[in-house]
């Protein structure tokens, strides 16, 4: 005879909690993978896991209304004949014309360009509305190779090679059929309406010694005056970015697994890859061994949300950030005022469930012309302006509290960690010790 005590309800599995359960049951229904877009849902160890620790005594703070604190940075410095010079180190990440709207794209080129920053075109090639709205523009050069040509490549004020990124490091992208227009067929070219797939490698190398062979063909072919980014999903940082820098490369670009606003399987998603938090040390220290740090850029994308994240980010050695989710979301994505509309498609606002199926109540992650005409981009790009605006003040703020007259002036010794995970992944001692884990001693 089993007995259930009244005083206590009844107890779930944390291994089979209700969201394992309903996609057991998907899964036996369906016979289908889920696919969805944005970033790691998984609550990892994370920016929000550091302290600054501000100047009192010890440390001489700057006075906010009064001193400077420089937050210029310039990419590309390394062979590049005309390096790209930022007067924030905050960039939009690539994102593609057909994943979001023409709109969406072009509220990110006015915002990055009234910030004085830039943005990046993602998988799918360049449009003119992209081109003329972005003051700097970095075209991405993706494995599916979907748009590209030399006049681009010319067109664009850097190129970033792709071998992988955060959410899927090793694995390609998705993009519906729903969302494959004609004028996104046609710049791909793709059938109109059937689901495609990205390749996962470039097809015509295979390794380092191929990539440094792409790199000199791309920089022939911009008669070197393009900076050349490679960028890489966050999984052997320390050996993908020392190997990106003997192949070639102006800047590198590290994507932890909280990035990634395009389609792939949740499986993957959720289950390969590091976070951004694990990734910046070992690049920083593989720049380093190599006598690069400070003159191979390092941007560091996935997850980036406040001026807090960024100042944290520069601490532990990147030069530059790059945002995606959060430029969505800043020019008007999961808004709740959509709210009734995202409950009929069976999401949330803030979800981000919805971006691969072509529905977007916002306008941005859609090619509905109806819906996609809900987003001004005129507006949208002043919001996303204010949000980078205020990013930078959040990080000069705790700048001058450490003392620096410049955000890059950061570093490792102005953090503590609150876990013992934080503190190993970042390298900076535990909160109230001199101590992380594989230092030894306390």
């Amino acid at each position: 005879m089993s007995y259930h005590n009244p005083f206590t309800p009844p107890r779930k599995s944390a291994t089979f909690d209700d969201h394992t359960l309903a996609e057991i049951r998907r899964a036996a229904a369906t016979g289908i993978y889920d696919i969805r877009g944005g970033g790691t849902k998984r609550k990892v160890p994370h920016f929000d896991d550091l302290l600054f620790l501000g100047a009192s005594i010890s440390r001489y703070p700057l006075e906010g209304y009064r001193e400077k604190c420089d937050t210029s940075v310039v990419l590309g410095t390394r062979f590049a004949k005309k390096p790209i010079e930022l007067k924030i180190p905050i960039t939009i990440a690539g994102m593609s014309f057909g994943a979001l709207s023409g709109n969406a794209k072009e509220a990110l080129g006015r915002g990055a360009t009234l910030a004085g920053t830039s943005t990046t075109t993602g998988d799918g090639g360049m449009t003119d509305e992209e081109r003329g709205h972005s003051e700097k523009l970095v075209y991405q050069y993706l494995p599916s190779r979907y748009g590209m040509n030399p006049k681009d490549l010319r067109r664009a004020d850097a190129i970033e090679i792709v071998v992988g990124q955060g959410a899927k490091p090793g694995g390609g992208g998705m993009l519906l059929g729903q969302k494959i227009s004609d004028r996104v067929a046609q710049m791909r070219n793709l059938p109109m309406g059937i689901d495609q797939r990205s390749a996962c490698r470039h097809p015509d190398w295979t390794g380092p010694d191929d990539l440094e062979i792409k790199i000199l063909e791309l920089r022939e072919i911009t008669d070197w005056e393009k900076p050349i980014y490679v960028k890489v999903g966050g999984a052997r940082p320390y050996y993908d970015t020392a190997l990106a820098v003997k192949a070639g490369a102006d800047v590198v670009v590290l994507d932890g697994m909280q990035g990634g606003t395009a389609a792939t399987q949740d499986v993957f998603i959720e289950n390969v890859g590091m976070p951004t938090l694990a990734c910046i040390r070992p690049a920083v220290q593989a720049l380093q061994d190599l006598g690069m740090h400070r003159k191979v850029q390092l941007i560091i994308s996935g997850g980036i949300r406040s001026g807090a994240d960024v100042a944290k980010a520069l601490a532990l050695g990147a030069d530059v950030v790059s945002i995606g989710t959060a430029a969505l979301v800043a020019i008007g994505d999961n808004d709740p005022k959509w709210e009734e509309e995202y409950q009929k498609l069976g999401t949330t606002a803030g979800a981000y469930d919805d971006w691969h199926e072509g529905k977007d109540p916002a306008g941005i992650t859609t090619q509905d012309p109806e819906l996609a005409a809900r987003l001004d981009p005129v507006a949208a790009g002043r919001r996303l302006a204010n949000y980078l605006k205020v990013m930078t003040l959040e990080a000069q703020t705790i700048a001058r509290a450490c003392g620096k007259n410049k955000l890059h002036n950061l570093e490792p010794e102005d953090l503590c960690a609150l876990t013992m995970e934080a503190a190993a992944m970042a390298q900076v001692p535990l909160a109230g010790t001199s101590w992380y884990p594989g230092k030894g001693g306390f």
